[in-house]
């Protein structure tokens, strides 16, 4: 299992009476940005009962498949859910909600985002970033690169053209941030541009640091003499190279090029003479704790590694350039039974399943867990070819925030005016014999010993097992997209595409899951995101109605061999997505559930345990004893029932992007070893879906839930094609019927 269980100790809420008003979660800012988030309202404290009845609504579903399948009686275990559920109001939750409210008045932005999310979400989190916790995207090719070096060749080595590209990428993205930082909003700037131009500060200049039971972010420090430089990792060697004026400026793209190049030819040049980099990045890959534990190690040994850890830690973001093209054979790619790709050992053709796989693969989880450091909140990577993708620590930000960002920075292609030569220079042993180094780069190194040798060989096969059980995926379902499922079948797209995947999970599991949906709160201050419970009482209907129903367009044709009409599906397909759609609003304007009963569970933990006044004492309840030799924390029926558990084991974890044009891919892995992790893209005339799951369930497989997602498409589209020409036909002998009746009167 992949899920919070593994959390570390209780998390300390920064602005607890209680404990000191510092917190390594919230980042030092100008005044000038503060300001601007003024524009924005706080994040409500939900109100109680509504929380409650939401949350009652919503573990409906589950007690009547229960019943279904001859567990229990829904009547009698509903009912006992609403007695917990009045209890708690009534009693022990005021005093839960008023805690809500007071740390609410003490913080900052609000309650949640200042206290509780991203320390619960992300930094008390154990297991490894990754795959499990950071994000990726991957970038369209640059068309003005020539094919023959985007085809990719089993050389090794830097290619001038991949110096090129990551020096133009890195300008753009740099130009952004100088724009978004630097810029101050008129009074008519929007809400959304509000959020954005906070949320780019928070993704630049900043690290995840490893710490025992809980990890912290780095504070900016805009005044660092490394806060305009990135980290450069080439071949696991780790440099600094500035590339930013000290207002925040780009330096031109082409000083930027001659930089990165001086330092490729450092590494040529070391390599040349027999050094070999530590690869300590690999750490970062592993365990949190074994992390935390590793790095305290590496602080003791020498005050070299804490300088290197500083000058990594306050850059700007990281570039990894990889020497090597990623092929399928570095990877455990399940190919489909249809795929084009004969040989994984081979070099694929461009755009093929197996090349974007191979450069999804790569971007994310590097073979060995290679020249990455994964806790840098930002990481772009160029393969030898010049494919290029990104990847985060999810704790500042949501990925979003970076997938606008490099969108732009992707969205025009190399301009070669913007370069002294129209193609680069090759890289060679000679140049860097004579190179005489030049300024605005740094190398740093590691002081390491036998232990931390051994420690990262043993964190490497870690990780390398990880990437093996790591089943990826992408379905690009090219038959429809947003225009078709506004404009004809008259539904919101994304709710449409919950509802897919909602039918998708049921046919290959025949149960109904808890599915996590991510909705943004950008509309207040410092909000970041809310869980949407797509599983609803009005999905199950509908999935259960139509888990039979056709695979395609071949059965609607048939027709007699559907039980249920197309008329009546479409009716519950379109309560469903209603459902789906209120709920989605809900969570968006400060009205979801699951943060306020995290909040609220937390703030009861916190309550010193009483015996005599016990919220489980005079309740029918489940058992909540703690561990031998565990701190019992403060608990009441509602939490300990085995259904909230259940409710929020997200087996489907899923999240909109964009319409995606720039990425080839995108993802985050699965929350439980038999999940699925899905990011999807919504375009006008197709859906992009990028899927994760493990090998080592045999609950779960990403090819066939490809298929069980593009079968579950094509008969939604059926279902409103016909459903719609069966209501005008009913519609049309009614109105036939009628002027047949009038013109018998007259």
């Amino acid at each position: 299992m992949i899920s919070r269980s593994t959390l570390g100790g209780r998390i300390a809420f920064p602005y607890c009476s209680r404990l000191s008003r510092s917190s390594p979660y919230i980042f030092s800012s100008r005044r000038a940005r503060l300001s601007t988030m003024e524009k924005l309202p706080r994040l409500p404290v939900p109100d109680l009962r509504k929380t409650l009845d939401r949350y009652l609504q919503s573990i409906q579903p589950f007690l009547r498949e229960d019943e279904a399948r001859g567990h229990s009686l829904f009547e009698s275990n509903y009912e006992k859910r609403v007695q917990w559920a009045d209890d708690f109001e009534k009693g022990i939750g005021r005093l839960c909600q008023h805690k809500l409210h007071e740390l609410d008045a003490r913080s900052p932005h609000n309650w949640l985002d200042d206290n509780i999310w991203t320390n619960y979400a992300y930094l008390s989190w154990r297991v490894p970033l990754l795959i499990n916790s950071n994000w990726w995207l991957t970038l369209v090719n640059d068309p003005s690169i020539p094919e023959s070096i985007l085809r990719g060749d089993t050389r090794s080595g830097i290619e001038p053209w991949q110096v090129r590209r990551a020096a133009y990428i890195l300008h753009r993205v740099l130009d952004w941030r100088a724009r978004m930082v630097n810029q101050h909003p008129d009074p008519d700037t929007t809400r959304t541009g509000v959020w954005l131009l906070t949320n780019t500060e928070k993704m630049f200049n900043t690290c995840r640091l490893p710490r025992t039971g809980a990890d912290v972010l780095a504070t900016r420090n805009p005044s660092s003499e490394y806060a305009q430089d990135i980290m450069l990792m080439l071949y696991d060697f780790v440099y600094t190279v500035r590339v930013c004026e000290d207002d925040r400026t780009p330096l031109p793209v082409q000083t930027i090029e001659d930089r990165i190049r001086a330092v490729v030819l450092d590494v040529i040049k070391r390599m040349e003479s027999g050094e070999s980099a530590v690869p300590v990045g690999v750490l970062t890959s592993d365990d949190r704790d074994c992390w935390a534990e590793d790095y305290q190690h590496l602080l003791s040994l020498s005050p070299t590694n804490a300088s290197t850890f500083r000058a990594i830690s306050e850059s700007i973001m990281a570039l990894s350039l990889d020497h090597y093209t990623a092929m399928p054979s570095h990877y455990p790619i399940s190919t489909s039974p249809n795929s084009s790709q004969s040989s994984q050992a081979s070099i694929p053709a461009l755009d093929t399943d197996a090349e974007i796989l191979a450069h999804l693969y790569n971007t994310r989880s590097p073979p060995r867990a290679r020249n990455r450091f994964f806790d840098k909140s930002l990481t772009l990577s160029l393969e030898r070819n010049t494919r290029t993708g990104v990847m985060g620590e999810h704790a500042p930000v949501d990925a979003l925030v970076p997938s606008i960002v490099f969108d732009y920075g992707v969205v025009a292609g190399i301009e070669p005016s913007a370069f002294s030569e129209p193609v680069p220079r090759p890289l060679t042993l000679e140049e860097a014999r004579v190179s005489d180094g030049g300024k605005g780069w740094s190398r740093w190194d590691w002081v390491t010993d036998e232990r931390i040798e051994a420690r990262i060989r043993e964190a490497e096969g870690r990780a390398q097992a990880s990437i093996n059980n790591s089943d990826a995926g992408i379905l690009d379902f090219g038959e429809y997209g947003a225009d078709w499922i506004s404009s004809v079948a008259h539904l919101p797209p994304d709710a449409y595409t919950q509802l897919a995947l909602q039918l998708a999970w049921y046919r290959s599991r025949g149960f109904f899951t808890a599915t996590y949906e991510t909705a943004l709160t950008r509309m207040f201050n410092a909000g970041r995101t809310e869980c949407v419970r797509s599983a609803s009482v009005e999905a199950l209907d509908f999935v259960q109605a139509a888990k039979e129903w056709g695979r395609g367009t071949e059965c609607v044709a048939e027709g007699s061999q559907h039980e249920v009409e197309p008329r009546a599906l479409l009716h519950l397909l379109q309560h469903a997505i209603r459902t789906h759609a209120r709920r989605t609003r809900e969570a968006a304007t400060g009205r979801g559930i699951d943060r306020h009963l995290l909040g609220l569970k937390l703030m009861l933990e916190e309550l010193p345990v009483d015996a005599s006044t016990s919220a489980l004492s005079s309740l029918d309840s489940p058992s909540s004893s703690s561990p031998t030799g565990l701190p019992q924390k403060r608990t009441h029926p509602l939490f300990a029932d085995p259904l909230f558990s259940r409710s929020q084991e997200w087996k489907l974890s899923t999240s909109g992007l964009s319409a995606g044009d720039q990425f080839r891919g995108t993802g985050f892995g699965a929350g439980w070893e038999d999940g699925y992790g899905i990011n999807y893209l919504i375009a006008p005339r197709r859906i992009k879906f990028c899927i994760e799951s493990k090998f080592s369930s045999p609950l779960t497989s990403t090819n066939k839930f490809k298929q069980h997602i593009a079968d579950a498409l094509q008969d939604m589209r059926a279902i409103c094609e016909a459903g719609e020409l069966e209501l005008k036909d009913i519609k049309k002998k009614s109105v036939d019927g009628e002027d047949t009746r009038v013109q018998a009167r007259l």
